[in-house]
């Protein structure tokens, strides 16, 4: 419990802190692009969140590593996330490095993560799939891309205000939950003070976007999920290796839909940024807004566009919590899910949002 206090206390109160100070850093630490087709805030806003996450991570970790005389999992976990971590932070102070160069340095984390501590995916529970997966290299490179991919997911869906810190936090508490009925309580932990250094970061960025995350506390928040939820299928047989997707349905969706709009549909590099994600499409078109207007309205809709998303992820983490040891059950509902999602996307493009998802 203690650990988990320190990381929510030290995400809150260094949060605090950058948003107090801004004026000593804002020419480095603001978001001051304010025209992107992604941007849907009206000033001028910090985008180093994640280092209040970090700090509290770590701290965390170091109380357990020294309750446990040198002999940590935790700490491999947070030497394995310093890269994607430190690459993120550093587009978010100096916006010049290319999304090639940080991929790149998420896999070298993933490959350690591989590594250190067995987080190599080698069964999907899909026949002939798997008969590949033994193959070490193909493990390797395929657990490498899921990892790396996770991470830049958590990028992509940070785009209002609340939407990817609560959705991390509930998969982080459905894969605590989980490791608890296993009993695993590295993984509980892990889980839990992530949760707790996030909660802390978003009291301050939920409603009022005092401050965003920033490419490094999405990087470092998506990489800590894929590597437990990894884990949690390797070191438990009895779970399904569907579990992991389905509770990390919502940004493995919106990525592989990103990917196949921007590179299939539009023939555009899927790198290159576009404002018709699916959250961008609720703030728009569910909402009514282009985001043009006071300053106190573009807010109010900003707030109001996360709770959407919500909903949407908890209808994946929900059955997977019920269903994890199911692999036909998992598969069910996630193609229900990707179906649902695509549906929606489509009846929204084309301005026919159905009534009962206009809650405002």
């Amino acid at each position: 419990m203690s650990g988990i206090l320190l990381a929510f206390f030290t995400s809150f109160i260094t949060t605090l802190l950058i948003i107090r100070t801004q004026r000593l850093h804002a020419l480095y630490s603001a978001d001051h692009d304010l025209s992107g087709p992604q941007k849907f805030h009206e000033f001028s806003v910090p985008r180093i969140g994640g280092l209040g996450i970090g700090l509290g991570i770590i701290l965390s970790t170091a109380l357990r590593w020294l309750g446990k005389d040198g002999q940590s999992i935790e700490l491999i976990f947070i030497l394995c996330a310093i890269l994607p971590f430190g690459i993120g932070f550093a587009e978010d102070i100096t916006k010049s490095i290319s999304i090639r160069a940080r991929l790149l340095s998420i896999a070298i984390g993933a490959l350690a993560a591989s590594h250190w501590l067995g987080a190599e995916i080698t069964s999907l529970d899909v026949w002939g799939f798997d008969y590949v997966l033994q193959v070490p290299l193909i493990a390797m490179l395929f657990t490498t891309f899921a990892i790396t991919g996770l991470s830049n997911a958590y990028n992509i869906i940070d785009g209002f205000n609340g939407l990817a810190s609560m959705v991390a936090i509930m998969t982080l508490l459905a894969l605590g939950y989980v490791g608890f009925k296993f009993n695993d309580f590295p993984l509980v932990y892990l889980s839990i003070t992530m949760a707790a250094a996030i909660l802390g970061f978003f009291i301050w960025n939920y409603p009022r976007g005092l401050i965003f995350l920033g490419d490094g506390g999405a990087y470092l928040i998506g990489f800590w999920i894929a590597i437990i939820s990894i884990l949690m299928v390797v070191r438990h047989n009895e779970i399904s290796p569907w579990f992991a997707l389905l509770v990390n349905g919502y940004p493995i969706t919106e990525t592989l839909f990103t990917i196949y709009r921007r590179k299939i549909h539009q023939g555009k590099n899927p790198g290159d940024p576009d404002g018709i994600h699916f959250h961008s499409l609720i703030f728009r078109r569910v909402l009514n807004t282009g985001g043009k207007g006071s300053a106190i309205a573009a807010q109010t809709a900003n707030s109001k566009t996360s709770p959407f998303l919500w909903v949407l992820c908890s209808s994946a983490i929900a059955p997977g919590i019920l269903f994890y040891q199911s692999t036909m059950m998992l598969f069910s509902f996630f193609c229900i899910y990707v179906i649902f999602y695509t549906w929606l996307y489509w009846r929204i493009v084309k301005f026919q949002t159905p009534k009962w998802f206009r809650l405002y």
